[in-house]
């Protein structure tokens, strides 16, 4: 079978949600991939006036997509660049604050416990892992102490995860990525990037990868991965004499603000299992017509999911898939911008 099964697991999970300002929908399927790496957060009141949202896209395991899950707005919400309005630089740190986090004892330990190495804890704990609400924010603060212990001294996962965040707060709209998830924004019914594809052939990439000595192999990156940032794989990111920002591979994000409008349809996260079967108009596109007879948003990401799997195992249509889609309510009005869409 290698890494696909013999029949593509279609059970779905999803949810809605909605405030007085958003509703949104989220789905994931696991498809002819033989695990699920990809994991979420939905928040719609990080705080009070601020929803965050988050597609996490793991490869080499779990582990990494779920601790980002769990702890990227929770790094974001208590970050002073957050609490002084500043939300682009907050998700910036927080990012990269992913990497440190994710060494020595303490680290070593929740990812332990989130790559499920440690079955008794992993049932108990799922609900929180894979769509933090609103209502665990409390529950999950927690200042990061150092632990002591046999793994003191780990340096980090060789697994790793993208990260594609949208964080609205009234009118503006911040985006954060690293690696190839997507964020799309259907305005008009146009589709717009708001987020670039990390992928290794892209100049700005080849140029850090070969400056941090690093080299790109058949479009990957050290012959290995076939994208150029991500949280975690810290085997690429060795190097003590360079900025996290300078390593092979990095977490630093591209930032894009954006400032809503009248025109704004609605909004798109996504891994790459539907933008390999999809280009953005074409979701865009796609969403427009189903939301014409169905009304729940999950339920739209869900048909999405069965355009995009393959009938059979073998190529694009077989990975994970995970969406999120958001539509504002009543928006204020304002001018019709381009701002910020890339």
């Amino acid at each position: 079978m290698g890494i696909y099964l013999s029949t593509p697991k279609t059970d779905k999970t999803s949810e809605d949600g909605e405030n007085e300002k958003l509703r949104y929908g989220v789905s994931s399927m696991q498809g002819w991939r033989t695990s699920m790496e990809d994991a979420h957060a939905a928040l719609l009141d990080l705080d009070n006036t601020t929803s965050f949202f988050g597609v996490y896209d793991g490869h080499g395991g779990q582990a990494v997509s779920k601790f980002c899950a769990k702890f990227l707005h929770q790094q974001v919400l208590k970050h002073e660049a957050y609490s002084s309005g500043d939300i682009g630089t907050a998700a910036r740190k927080c990012f990269l604050r992913m990497d440190e986090m994710m060494c020595g004892q303490r680290g070593w330990r929740e990812l332990a416990i989130l790559g499920n190495k440690m079955d008794q804890f992993s049932g108990m704990i799922e609900g929180l892992i894979w769509s933090p609400r609103s209502g665990n924010l409390k529950a999950l603060e927690d200042n990061w102490s150092t632990e002591e212990g046999p793994h003191s001294n780990y340096d980090g996962p060789t697994c790793g995860s993208t990260a594609c965040v949208a964080i609205i707060r009234n009118n503006q709209l911040v985006v954060a990525n690293a690696g190839d998830s997507r964020c799309v924004i259907s305005r008009k019914g146009q589709a717009y990037n708001l987020s670039k594809d990390h992928k290794p052939d892209l100049d700005v990439e080849k140029e850090r990868i070969y400056k941090a000595g690093g080299y790109i192999h058949y479009g990957r990156v050290n012959g290995n991965l076939n994208l150029a940032r991500a949280i975690g794989d810290m085997e690429l990111k060795r190097d003590k004499t360079l900025p996290p920002e300078k390593q092979i591979l990095t977490a630093n994000p591209d930032i894009n603000t954006v400032e809503l409008c009248e025109d704004d349809d609605f909004l798109v996260l996504a891994c790459d299992g539907i933008w390999d079967c999809m280009s953005s108009q074409q979701l865009v596109d796609f969403v427009h017509e189903q939301l014409k007879t169905e009304s729940k948003l999950s339920t739209v990401c869900e048909k999405v999911f069965d355009r995009c799997l393959a009938p059979v195992s073998g190529g694009e249509g077989c990975d994970n898939m995970t969406m999120i889609l958001i539509q504002f309510k009543k928006p204020e009005s304002g001018p019709s911008t381009t701002v910020g869409l890339i």
